[in-house]
């Protein structure tokens, strides 16, 4: 038997001539023989475990192979259905171009159409806005030559105008006031009054004055129609200036009556030119230069 064999048993030794030697030797080759026994026991297990590991992995493999293949089933089933959806896609945008070439055409159709209406309206309404230019343009030299001639009458109007407002200043004349002082230019009617405010010696406060009890303001002072006599063309007034009250008693149309006051060193004058009953109508008259006198 090769001593490397399992369950080799070496041949006992040759006998010695100790007392002790065998039962030595006996115990050897019974341990040897449990050790044997063990690691046939062993070797039997390990066989045993091998076997179903075979088993195990048999299944495991076979398993793995029928997932793999169902896996390998699914990828095929989804490659074809990519396939085909992305051959799906292919198609429709094939298609949508086309149609989206058709849509772009008959757009461009649509807007060549609008454009050339549009071009037709513009151009229809651009002439009739030519049109109607022309006939402004006519009507504002018509306008502008009716112009020209109201403006050679205004300017005749104006030169006649001042022509008689030089001749109505001409006429007017300077008297002798109340307070016994040369007076300006004394205005009998309104065209005479307005001549004087044109000619811009002095200021001019036109009035009409009733009678009443408190008294009207005109200008910087107050006046107050005491009594009016119409046959007689006189009137009374009561006048305050500077806080003073001074009474100007049965003066006649067209009489300047002067007062001073402390804003100037030429007088101020009241002419009236018409007496109503309980009415008088005139202006006062004022110098430009307003100062303090000494």
């Amino acid at each position: 038997m090769n001593p490397n064999q399992p369950g080799y048993i070496p041949p006992p030794p040759p006998p010695s001539g100790g007392g002790l030697k065998i039962p030595i030797l006996f115990g050897s080759v019974l341990a040897l023989l449990g050790a044997n026994i063990y690691l046939f026991m062993q070797l039997d297990k390990t066989k045993n475990d091998v076997k179903t590991l075979q088993s195990s992995l048999k299944s495991e493999i076979q398993e793995v192979q029928q997932t793999a293949a169902v896996s390998t089933r699914a990828s095929k089933q989804y490659v074809s259905e990519l396939k085909d959806d992305l051959e799906g896609a292919r198609r429709a945008s094939a298609m949508a171009v086309g149609q989206a070439k058709l849509d772009a055409d008959k757009k461009v159709q649509e807007l060549e159409k609008t454009l050339k209406q549009e071009t037709r309206a513009v151009a229809g309404e651009l002439t009739s806005k030519i049109n109607e230019a022309k006939e402004q343009t006519q009507a504002v030299n018509k306008a502008v030559g009716e112009v020209s001639t109201e403006v050679g009458v205004v300017k005749s109007d104006v030169a006649s105008t001042k022509t008689e407002l030089e001749k109505t200043i001409g006429d007017l004349k300077r008297v002798r006031g109340d307070l016994g002082e040369q007076s300006g230019l004394v205005a009998t009617n309104g065209k005479e009054l307005q001549a004087l405010i044109a000619l811009g010696e002095r200021n001019y406060f036109k009035f009409s004055l009733p009678k009443a009890k408190e008294p009207q303001r005109v200008g910087d002072v107050m006046l107050t129609l005491k009594r009016s006599d119409t046959k007689k063309n006189k009137f009374t007034i009561e006048l305050i200036a500077d806080d003073k009250r001074v009474e100007k008693k049965d003066k006649s149309i067209n009489e300047p009556l002067q007062f001073y006051t402390s804003k100037a060193r030429q007088p101020y004058e009241i002419v009236i030119n018409e007496v109503g009953k309980d009415l008088i109508v005139g202006y006062l008259a004022t110098p430009k230069v307003q100062n303090v006198r000494n």
